[in-house]
C-alpha cells in the first residue's frame, strides 16, 4: 500500500473522563481527509446488568476497556480490512498487544500509567500490591514495544515514557489535543472599552474538589471587595452566595457555555490532578487569561506570564494573589488573553491537530514515520 491509497484505519477510544471529548473531535475532524476511512470503535467506561456483579471486570477499567476493546475488533475486522489502527490511550490498548503487533499501530496518551498514579489520590486511584504493580509495568512495556509509533500528548508524558519504560524518544511524537477554536473565538473581546461592572471569573470542572474548585471559592471570599463573582459550573452542588453562582446543568461544547467564556473575564483552575485538562484550551481559545496550577502537563497551554498565571497546587494565599493581580490590573488581563488566544490557536487547534495525527497514521501505513518527532505542529530535531 502507498501513502496516496484509501487508508482504512480503526480508532480504538477510551470513552472515560476527557477521553470523550477528543474523541468527538477526532470523528468530526477526521473526515476531512478523504484519503481515510474511519472505523470508529468506542470503549465505554459503564459497566452495566450482569456484567456490573463480575468483580474484576467491573472494579478494573483496564480489564474491562481491554476486553471490549478486543470484542469489537474482532467484529469490525469480519467486516473490513484495516490497514492501521490507532488507540487512545493506552488502557484499551494493553490487552490489545497481539492485535498490534499483527496490524501497524499508534498508541496515544496523555499520561503514563506511573504518572497517573502520582496523581493518583486526587481521582480516589490507589496503587496495587508491588507484584500487581510490576506486571501492570511489563504488560505496559509490552504494548508500548509492540506499536509502531507513540503519541504523547506533552513533552511531561513522553518525558515519562522514555524514563518509566524505556521507550526510544525518536519512537514518540508530541501531538497534543485540542479543540475547535472556531466555535470558542470572540474576535471582538477587546475591542472598544473595557466592559463595566463586576470582573467575572469562569470556572469549569465536573468534580468541584478535584480540580480545585473549593480552593477557589475561598479565594473569591478574601477578594470579594474588589468587586468580583465567581461562577462554577459543575456537576457536584454548592450553594449559592451573593457573588457566587452555580451551574449544575451546563453540557460540555453548548451554546450555554460558549456564552459564559464570552461573558466572563477570567478563567480559573487551580486543581489538584489532571494531566491536561482541555477546557484550558477552551478558554484560551476565547481569550481569557489563564490561572491554574504548575501540574504535569498544564505548564504547555497556561505559560506563566504569557497566556497567564502559574501557582502552586493547593496554595490558597497564591491562588488569591494571581486573581487579585488579574482582577485589579485589566491591562495585565488584556495581554495574557490576546497571547492565549493566540497560542491556543497556533497550537492547539484540533484541526490542525487531527491531520498531523492523520500524517503520522500515513507514514505509519507506510512503513516509516518522520525522523523527527512534530512537536506542536513542527518538527524538532
Amino acid at each position: 500500500m502507498t501513502q496516496h491509497d484509501n487508508l482504512h484505519i480503526g480508532f480504538v477510544l477510551e470513552q472515560a473522563l476527557g477521553h470523550i471529548t477528543h474523541a468527538k473531535n477526532l470523528m468530526t475532524n477526521v473526515p476531512r481527509d478523504v484519503a481515510i476511512t474511519p472505523y470508529w470503535v468506542p470503549v465505554p467506561f459503564e459497566v452495566h446488568g450482569r456484567a456490573a456483579r463480575v468483580p474484576l471486570y467491573k472494579s478494573n477499567w483496564t480489564v474491562r476497556s481491554g476486553l471490549r476493546a478486543r470484542r469489537l475488533l474482532a467484529t469490525l475486522a469480519r467486516e473490513t480490512r484495516l490497514d492501521v489502527l490507532f488507540f487512545h490511550t493506552q488502557v484499551p490498548a494493553v490487552l490489545c498487544t497481539d492485535w498490534i503487533r499483527r496490524t501497524p499501530s499508534v498508541v496515544s496518551l496523555d499520561a503514563t500509567p506511573i504518572q497517573f498514579d502520582e496523581l493518583g489520590a486526587s481521582y480516589n486511584h490507589e496503587t496495587g500490591p508491588a507484584w500487581l504493580e510490576q506486571i501492570k509495568w511489563k504488560l505496559n512495556v509490552d504494548c508500548f514495544e509492540a506499536a509502531r509509533h507513540i503519541v504523547a500528548w506533552s513533552t511531561w508524558t513522553k518525558d515519562g515514557l522514555v524514563k518509566d519504560y524505556g521507550v526510544n524518544p525518536d519512537k514518540i511524537s508530541i501531538i497534543a489535543p485540542g479543540v475547535t477554536v472556531s466555535e470558542w473565538v470572540v474576535p471582538d473581546r477587546y475591542e472598544g472599552e473595557a466592559r463595566k461592572g463586576p470582573v467575572k471569573i469562569l470556572f469549569v470542572g465536573g468534580n468541584l474538589e478535584r480540580k480545585g474548585g473549593s480552593l477557589l471559592v475561598q479565594a473569591f471570599r478574601a477578594l470579594k471587595s474588589l468587586n468580583v463573582e465567581l461562577h462554577l459550573v459543575t456537576r457536584d452542588k454548592l450553594a449559592s452566595e451573593p457573588g457566587l453562582f452555580v451551574y449544575n446543568d451546563v453540557k460540555p461544547n453548548s451554546d450555554i457555555l460558549k456564552k459564559m467564556y464570552r461573558a466572563c473575564d477570567i478563567f480559573c483552575l487551580p486543581t489538584f490532578g489532571d494531566s491536561m485538562p482541555m477546557v484550558l484550551s477552551e478558554a484560551g481559545a476565547a481569550g481569557l487569561p489563564l490561572v491554574s496550577t504548575r501540574l504535569a502537563a498544564i505548564p504547555d497551554i497556561v505559560i506563566d506570564g504569557q497566556t497567564g498565571l502559574l501557582v502552586p497546587v493547593g496554595d490558597v494565599a497564591a491562588l488569591t494573589e494571581a486573581l487579585r493581580t488579574l482582577v485589579e490590573q485589566p491591562q495585565l488581563r488584556r495581554s495574557l488573553g490576546v497571547q492565549a488566544a493566540q497560542y491556543v490557536t497556533e497550537h492547539f487547534d484540533s484541526v490542525n491537530r487531527t491531520q498531523e495525527l492523520l500524517d503520522l497514521l500515513k507514514h505509519v501505513a507506510g512503513g516509516s514515520w518522520p525522523l523527527a518527532c512534530p512537536v506542536d505542529g513542527k518538527s524538532h530535531g
